[in-house]
């Protein structure tokens, strides 16, 4: 079951969206650097007294962690587009099968087929 034009462009569209999210997301914590897709966090100075050094510290490591998260999120969603530019896109990553358009509708930069997920 090949994916119509209108059903790949929907989900095109999805992950241009939620792309645009993230990097919005990476800007607030950080500076993007060289490399695409690739951030630095940010280490805001609140103060110089310990308990203002304790809130910096504990944000910058909130911060690197949600870092670390969105950017990995942001690497399956440019994989996907990738993937459709080359024609691959909704093929399991594991079994080369496809994978259920359902599936990809909840989340359009998925990887593997439900049974390859497990």
């Amino acid at each position: 079951m090949a994916l119509d034009k209108k059903t790949l462009e929907e989900l095109k569209q999805k992950l241009l969206a939620r792309k645009q999210k993230l990097e919005k997301g990476l800007e607030a914590i950080g500076e993007e650097t060289e490399r695409p897709g690739d951030y630095e966090t940010r280490y805001n100075e609140i103060g110089t007294d310990k308990d203002e050094n304790a809130s910096e510290v504990e944000e910058y490591v909130d911060n690197l962690a949600l870092e670390g998260n969105l950017e990995k999120q942001l690497a399956d969603i440019n994989r996907a587009l990738e993937k459709m530019k080359n024609g691959t896109y909704g093929i399991c990553e594991k079994c080369g099968g496809e994978i259920n358009i359902e599936r990809l509708k909840i989340h359009p930069s998925a990887k593997k087929c439900m049974k390859c997920n497990k």
